[in-house]
């Protein structure tokens, strides 16, 4: 019964359509070189273990043993995938997938950031200016005018939001399309007071991007609110993730990687709602 269980939870977290996605991306196995060891596992259910992690925030040693993974094995297959950019990689073919079925839509793109406490402290951590002051990151989203998340990254708590804006637009993917060449560039760009700066509105423009973003002591916050509604809900649908509530992951590119994926199953599950 418990067998039966977990392949059910499995096939939920990692279904066989969102598995013939990942399983080309998958690095190569490479042995240790001073060999021995035992033979790898396979590559599914490490993956498995990993997406667990990520909806559960359970902690590493945590892992329950069912999954048929140890601790050990999935925090090292989740560091060695990190460092060849299986996360990323995955994103961008999520997007992609989207983007030949037509779910992205290009006329409006939304970018926002939201500070998260940092449990141990770490690389690309700061004083929150929203919690007393103690230690956080900050992650930041792009999404399409649905709320889908184009491309994500994270900063110190005290970073502020304008500096994370020429990074974030030129981080936009170059993202296949139903028909056409591939297209990395949104109509128009909107943002909150935060990112109220006219060197900001300059550089927007001067990549063929109209620019909607809010002025400081003009625009109202019911106006803003038409619009910030759609990234407010994207990012609640990333720290719905609970391992992203909060920050364990002492290195930074541990964290971002946690972001990523979360970002990749976002968007796999606005692909598996429309295929159902």
């Amino acid at each position: 019964m418990i067998l039966v269980v977990v392949d059910r939870l499995s096939l939920r977290l990692v279904p066989d359509e969102l598995w013939e996605l990942v399983e080309p991306l998958i690095p190569a196995f490479a042995a240790r070189p001073q060999g021995g060891g035992t033979a790898p596992l396979e590559p599914r259910q490490v993956f498995t273990a990993i997406v667990y992690v990520l909806t559960s925030g359970c902690a590493w040693r945590d892992l329950p043993p069912s999954f048929g993974v140890p601790f050990q094995t999935a925090h090292r297959r989740f560091t060695q995938w990190t460092k060849a950019g299986l996360w990323r990689d995955l994103h961008h073919a999520l997007l992609d997938e989207l983007g030949r079925r037509g779910l992205l839509d290009w006329s409006r793109a939304i970018v926002d950031g939201a500070c998260i406490r940092a449990k141990k402290g770490g690389s690309l951590t700061g004083p929150s200016p929203v919690d007393r002051g103690k230690p956080g990151s900050k992650i930041h989203v792009v999404s399409d005018r649905g709320g889908l998340p184009l491309t994500v990254a994270i900063s110190a708590a005290n970073t502020h939001d304008s500096r994370a804006l020429k990074p974030l637009v030129m981080a936009i993917p170059a993202v296949a399309s139903r028909r056409g060449p591939r297209r990395g560039r949104p109509a128009k760009l909107h943002a909150d007071k935060a990112y109220d700066q006219p060197a900001l509105r300059r550089w927007v423009r001067a990549r063929g991007i109209a620019v909607r973003i809010a002025r400081k002591g003009i625009d109202s916050a019911e106006k803003l609110g038409k619009h910030r509604w759609v990234i407010e809900r994207t990012i609640a649908w990333l720290t719905g993730y609970r391992r992203l509530t909060l920050r364990y992951e002492h290195k930074a590119d541990h964290f971002l990687a946690f972001l990523q994926l979360g970002a990749a199953v976002t968007c796999w599950k606005k692909l598996h709602k429309t295929t159902t």
